[in-house]
């Protein structure tokens, strides 16, 4: 099953298309989050924007989250500032798809710590943004560019105990610009489960 599911994942991890370049303009998005609130990247300007694809249901999604490694970086981050946005893009009728009340509290029984959860059932947040995986991550920096987009480590692998010894490039994406430094991999292959379009 290990095999397989690697495999999978670097089989997913293969066909990435870039919608939007790193160092480019992020696409502005307007969206009700779980709680009804209305969500734009607008409003952000000024500040570090992380973008999390999710779907609850993936392997890949459980590998990060039953560890931890996701949580941590939530809370890391979101205390130093930065907003953690965190998608489903699943559609309706497909594994993912979650109403916003159950979304929410899917999220709050794995003590998930992001700024908001966006339910985009259409998948336009996801399609704009070229999303291809669970998990796929965005960041972008205050002045609205796209300075990373991709993996969230360099390990694509279901096995959880793969994370420490990983390259966890978001973590050192933003730490670099964060620090002022430029950001020494602005994107990678994702992998994951495929977004469930």
């Amino acid at each position: 099953m290990k095999n397989t599911l690697s495999f999978l994942t670097i089989l997913i991890a293969a066909s990435v298309a870039w919608a939007v370049e790193s160092g480019q303009k992020a696409p502005d998005f307007s969206a009700a989050d779980t709680s009804g609130k209305t969500q734009t990247l607008s409003q952000y300007k000024g500040k570090f924007v992380v973008l999390e694809w999710t779907n609850p249901d993936c392997p890949i999604v459980h590998k990060h989250y039953d560890s931890g490694n996701m949580q941590k970086l939530q809370k890391e981050y979101t205390a130093k500032g930065v907003v953690w946005l965190s998608i489903d893009s699943s559609a309706p009728g497909k594994q993912g798809n979650y109403s916003p009340a159950e979304l929410s509290q899917t999220m709050k029984e794995r003590n998930a710590s992001p700024t908001a959860i966006i339910p985009d059932p259409s998948g336009s947040i996801g399609r704009e943004y070229g999303a291809k995986t669970t998990p796929h991550m965005f960041i972008i920096d205050p002045t609205g560019n796209l300075i990373y987009q991709g993996a969230i480590d360099s390990i694509s692998s279901p096995d959880p105990s793969d994370i420490p010894k990983a390259t966890n490039y978001v973590q050192t994406a933003l730490d670099e610009a964060m620090a002022g430094k430029p950001v020494t991999t602005p994107r990678s292959q994702p992998y994951g489960c495929a977004v469930k379009y």
